[in-house]
Order: C-alpha cells, then sequence, then structure tokens
C-alpha cells in the first residue's frame, strides 16, 4: 500500500446485508483499494446465516448491529496494518443495506461524543434487538419510551463516523414509506399512525449530498484521519448504486440477475402500487424509482434448456434467426408469481391475439426475450419514465454478456445499450457522493464530478425500424397483460415478507 501513500482520496462504504466493503477512490477516479468483512465468514461468533437471525416465526429477521460496527473495526485495522495513508482521505460517504433501522438508547449520543481512541468501537458499544417502529411501540412501549434516536442503517453508520447522530437523507428517508417525496419533510399524518413522538426521535432529513459534519476525533486519534475529513451524507444501497453506475437524466439501468431490477431517473414521478419512487440521491430537484421482475435468469435458463438444448450460443442464434416483433406472437412467461405485475403461468398469443398452446422453438425464445423487456418498458413508463433522444440504457447481470439478448432490448426500447461492471457500484457510488458533497452538492451537477471515470462499453444500438414495429406491439402486449391479470381468478394470495432488519443500540453502562 505504501506506493499510494500520498493519493488524496475519498472513502466508499457499504454496509450491506451480508458484509461491510470498503473502496477509496483517487481524485482521477481510480479505485486504488478495497477490503471487506463478510459476516458468515468472518465473524462467526454472531452466528448468522447470509448475515441475519430468521427468528421463530419465520418472518422477522434481524442483524445484531454490534457486528456491523466490529466488522468496521476489522477493516480500518487492516487498512492501518496495510500502510494506508489516511490523513489523505478528504471525505467519506457510504450506503447502508435499505428498510433497517437501528434504535439508540437514551444516553447514546453522549457514548458516541465521548469515544476512546485507545479501544476499538465494538468494545464502547452494546445492542439489544427489536423490530419494527410500529410493532416496537405496540408491543414494547417501554423499550421505544427508551429510544433517543431512530437511524436507518444507511444514518447509523454515518452517525458511527461522526460522533455524534447524523440526519437520514431524503433518498435513504424517502425508503420509509413516511416521506412526503416532493417537500422532502416527514408526513406527519404518516407518522403518526406509527407512534408517538416519532418525528424527534427520527430528527429531519437532509438532502443526500449534504456534509453532516467532519469526523469523529475518534478516528483522528486512532487512524490518523484528518480533523478536515468531511462525512457526507450516507443513503441507501440502491441510491448509492444509481451513484455508481452514474446514471444522468433520462437513462436507466437493468440489472439482469436471478430478478430482474430497473433503476430509473425520473423526473416527474406517477407513484403506483407497483415499485419503489426515492427522491433521487444525485439530482435534488428529481427522483429515481426501483422495479423488481421475479422470473430473469431463471426463466431464460428454463426456455434455453427447453428450446434451445441447453446450449447459449443455439438460443443467441434463434434471436439472430427470427424477426424483430416476431411476427405478432406475444408471451408471458412467468413459472414463479410475478410481482410486476402478479401473474403465473405461460400465456402465448398469435397475431391475431389468440390464445396458443406452444410456439415453435425460435419463436418461443424470441417470445420469452421480447416480453420481458416489452413489461419492463411498459412498467416503467406507468411510473412517469420517458425514454429521450440521449437515453442510455445501462446493462448489467448474467445476461449482459449475451449481445443478441441486449440487441432486443435496445430493439425494444429505441435506445442505446452500454455494458457497466457494477461488482461495487453501492462503494463507488458513496465515494462518487463523497466527492460530489465536497464539490457544494446541489450547485455542482453530479455528472461534472464523476467525468472523469472510466466510461460504460457500447454493445448495442437499435436496429433500423425497431421503434416503428414496438411503437406497435407494446399497446398490444400491455392490453394482453391486462387481460391476463382479469382472468385471474380473485388477487394472487401473497407470501409473507420477510420484515426488515430494525435494530436497537442502547448506551455503554458504566
Amino acid at each position: 500500500m505504501a506506493e499510494h501513500a500520498a493519493r488524496r482520496c475519498c472513502l466508499g462504504w457499504d454496509f450491506s446485508t451480508q458484509q461491510v466493503k470498503v473502496v477509496a477512490v483517487d481524485a482521477e477516479l481510480n479505485v486504488f483499494y478495497e477490503d471487506s468483512a463478510h459476516f458468515d465468514r468472518d465473524l462467526l461468533e454472531f452466528g448468522t446465516q447470509g448475515g441475519v437471525h430468521v427468528h421463530e416465526d419465520g418472518l422477522t429477521v434481524t442483524s445484531p448491529v454490534l457486528m456491523w460496527v466490529r466488522a468496521l473495526d476489522i477493516i480500518l485495522e487492516r487498512m492501518k496494518a496495510s500502510g494506508f495513508d489516511f490523513s489523505q482521505v478528504l471525505a467519506l460517504s457510504g450506503a447502508g443495506q435499505q428498510h433497517g433501522s437501528v434504535y439508540w438508547k437514551a444516553g447514546a449520543s453522549q457514548v458516541l461524543r465521548s469515544l476512546s481512541p485507545d479501544l476499538p468501537l465494538h468494545k464502547q458499544l452494546q445492542r439489544f434487538t427489536g423490530n419494527q417502529i410500529a410493532k416496537i411501540y405496540q408491543q414494547k412501549p417501554e423499550a421505544y419510551s427508551h429510544t433517543e434516536r431512530i437511524s436507518l442503517v444507511s444514518s447509523f453508520a454515518a452517525s458511527l463516523f461522526l460522533g455524534s447522530y447524523s440526519p437520514i437523507d431524503c433518498s435513504d428517508g424517502s425508503g420509509m414509506n413516511l416521506l412526503q417525496i416532493k417537500d422532502k419533510v416527514w408526513s406527519r399524518v404518516c407518522l403518526a399512525a406509527c407512534a408517538p413522538h416519532l418525528e424527534e426521535k427520527l430528527g429531519s432529513p437532509v438532502p443526500s449530498c449534504s456534509v453532516v459534519g467532519a469526523i469523529s476525533s475518534y478516528y483522528v486519534q486512532r487512524y490518523g484521519f484528518p480533523p478536515g475529513c468531511q462525512v457526507v451524507a450516507f443513503t441507501g444501497d440502491n441510491p448509492a448504486s444509481l451513484a455508481g453506475m452514474r446514471l444522468e437524466e433520462g437513462d436507466i439501468a437493468v440489472s439482469l440477475g436471478t430478478s430482474d431490477t430497473l433503476f430509473l431517473w425520473l423526473q416527474e414521478p406517477m407513484p403506483a402500487l407497483e415499485g419503489h419512487i426515492f427522491c433521487n440521491p444525485v439530482g435534488s430537484q428529481h427522483y429515481m424509482a426501483l422495479l423488481c421482475f421475479k422470473n430473469g435468469s431463471l426463466m431464460r435458463e428454463k426456455i434455453r434448456d427447453e428450446s434451445a438444448s441447453c446450449s447459449w450460443s443455439e438460443f443467441s442464434e434463434a434471436l439472430r434467426s427470427t424477426e424483430m416483433g416476431n411476427g405478432g406472437n406475444l408471451g408471458f412467461y412467468f413459472d414463479v408469481m410475478e410481482i410486476t405485475p402478479e401473474i403465473i403461468g405461460r400465456h402465448r398469443f398469435s397475431a391475431e391475439n389468440h390464445k396458443v398452446p406452444a410456439f415453435p422453438r425460435d419463436v418461443e425464445i424470441r417470445a420469452l426475450i421480447e416480453g420481458q423487456f416489452m413489461a419492463k418498458r411498459i412498467h416503467a413508463e406507468g411510473l412517469g419514465y420517458r425514454i429521450m433522444p440521449k437515453t442510455k440504457i445501462l446493462a448489467t447481470g448474467g445476461a449482459s454478456h449475451n449481445r443478441d439478448i441486449l440487441q432486443v432490448l435496445a430493439d425494444v426500447f429505441g435506445a442505446p445499450v452500454y455494458v457497466i461492471d457494477t461488482a461495487n457500484s453501492a462503494c463507488v457510488g458513496s465515494a462518487y457522493r463523497a466527492f460530489h458533497g465536497l464539490a457544494a452538492g446541489t450547485d455542482v451537477p453530479f455528472s461534472e464530478v464523476v467525468k472523469l471515470a472510466p466510461p460504460p462499453r457500447l454493445a448495442a444500438t437499435p436496429t433500423p425500424g425497431a421503434s416503428q414495429v414496438y411503437e406497435a406491439l407494446l399497446p398490444r402486449y400491455a392490453k394482453l397483460e391486462q387481460r391476463i391479470l382479469s382472468q385471474t381468478q380473485g388477487p394472487p394470495e401473497r407470501i409473507p415478507q420477510a420484515q426488515a432488519p430494525l435494530l436497537t443500540l442502547p448506551a455503554q453502562t458504566h
């Protein structure tokens, strides 16, 4: 590490479900250091599986707060041992797994303010766990009344660096269903429905690019951080990933994994029952949305096995040998209950909108891929997304390595597709956001701050004539989707979702 000693840099942290991770990014936006502490592997004493404890009810999921603190200690000690020059760190920011809360017991702020540089953090902070805000008030009113502050995982992590309570940022805060996303203030009606005195326990939300303060003297004395190192508000892992992928207005990121996820940059959001809308972490007047599609890569692999002899090259050949629009044949492939929208089963329609039992193999493959991407465009536009002349589609995940699948994506959306590496997108995005906060945040466009970052690689451009083909097909697909939905007998039973880890951190007892 010695050769990197003189590099001025920002640190990006990620407190995720399974690990704590850090990257150091220099002024030219090169990542030159990274490390992580994996909960199940490196912190066996906490006995987690997948970074969490699942309770006896099978629904409640919590994470021991002290585990995150211990992981932070481990990484900082490793950095110190490697010769990392903390004196060059200009600022830091970070990301936290979304939808988790940390409860600070009365007196905890005093403990944060008086941390001793002679001891690791985890020896000075203790913990006990609880669950959701409304539930903890109803079931443990005494614990709630002794709670001094409620943080999200992101603002909890920021508080560790600040040595005082960090405010919740608007982007992660908008994932709580308690924030008025246009006015960026807590909704008093929603707060009152959860618990009394909640506004004072949450504190006021701040813009995501805010500098929330200088680093605690604990880190200056123990590790050699400069006293002027700034802490930029931490945010959620998804907003931080949007920053790491460097999305701009009109862009869309498509993660093609086990589930397919869409990240959208929105100007005028239209909230709906599906998807999630957040304040944009890098554009204070804009918004971002997430849409999740459950039938992703496993569905593509099943159709590959059934219709392409288990071969991706045969699968690709089928896409190349069939025409755009697939002769008007449309298919819906949901072997598990889809969430966008709630449909299960396989449904195939001829050009005349007649339901058919099967397609020829090549037609089946194109129907699957065209259908998956048409659904993504329709549901994105349902939330207010609009394709612009400058729109870029950023593709990531397993299927982004298949050029023929990306060609269909470019054709359906009528926009060029670029490929990016997102292995550390939340971490790198946090470091970029630290630079943005240093540059005075809202007054400087984020795109200006990250212009030196390595550009994404162009993978596919729309085939001439694609827009005419899909502009005709998209309304048909949307109508058929509604037809299938209306024929489903009653609303499908919802699978119970595991409750998010909502946690409590008490003060040190003396």
